[in-house]
């Protein structure tokens, strides 16, 4: 399924509001990322940093499973949205 570049930014801002709120893997996120909490505030609309929020949660599928589940996301949508944004496209080597 594919998701629409409006739904996928609407589901990358839910997983940084949830993110946000891990007072454990927020600084984590932050470190890995190079961004500060005023990124955080003044990026969250960025397509592109949103992108990025993705990247991070998908790197592990323990986040995934815990952020899918407090929000009532599908397992597969953080990957689809991070297919959706900015950078997201699958690089085809053959």
């Amino acid at each position: 399924m594919h998701l629409s570049t409006e739904h996928a930014e609407t589901l990358a801002l839910k997983a940084l509001t949830w993110l946000v709120g891990q007072e454990d893997l927020l600084p984590v996120f932050l470190g890995s990322s190079g961004a500060s909490e005023r990124d955080v505030r003044d990026r969250a609309g960025d397509p592109e940093f949103l992108g990025s929020v993705l990247d991070f949660l998908l790197m592990d599928e323990a986040w995934v499973i815990a952020f899918c589940d407090t929000c009532a996301v599908p397992y597969a949508q953080p990957m689809q949205a991070r297919a959706a944004l900015p950078g997201g496209a699958q690089v085809h080597w053959t």
